[in-house]
């Protein structure tokens, strides 16, 4: 399914997702409100690198940042295989990919439409409602 989210288009593949796309919908418009800073979906994440990739990702709390080499060490592996996984994440915003960036603080990349310019929006939105 396609979800609209700050003007951009985002991929979510509703099969890894158990609730319906209404209730997905619903919930994606409440983060976009700022009235929602955690997901109760529950996601079935592939048995696969990705997989892990994305239960690292779950677990950045809302207005915080991981790096890709953060990850890398969690799982033992390289910050370009992370970034890659990242890339890959099937159930954008859902699975917060946008708050992975570098290590130099460079936001790397984005893949939902709008690129890195709406994953600065997501992560200034979570900053702006972090506080309140």
């Amino acid at each position: 399914m396609e979800i609209e989210l700050f003007e951009s288009a985002f991929a979510v593949d509703e099969t890894y997702i158990d609730e319906s796309p209404a209730e997905i919908r619903e919930q994606i418009g409440e983060y976009e409100r700022g009235e929602r800073r955690t997901f109760d979906l529950a996601i079935d994440a592939p048995d696969t690198f990705t997989g892990r990739v994305m239960g690292q990702m779950i677990e950045i709390p809302y207005g915080e940042t991981r790096t890709y080499g953060e990850i890398a060490d969690a799982l033992d592996t390289s910050p370009i295989a992370v970034d890659g996984a990242c890339g890959r994440n099937p159930v954008t915003v859902v699975v917060p990919c946008h708050r992975v960036v570098k290590s130099d603080g460079g936001l790397g990349g984005f893949s939902a439409s709008g690129g890195v310019a709406v994953k600065r929006r997501m992560l200034d939105h979570e900053a702006e409602h972090a506080s309140a």
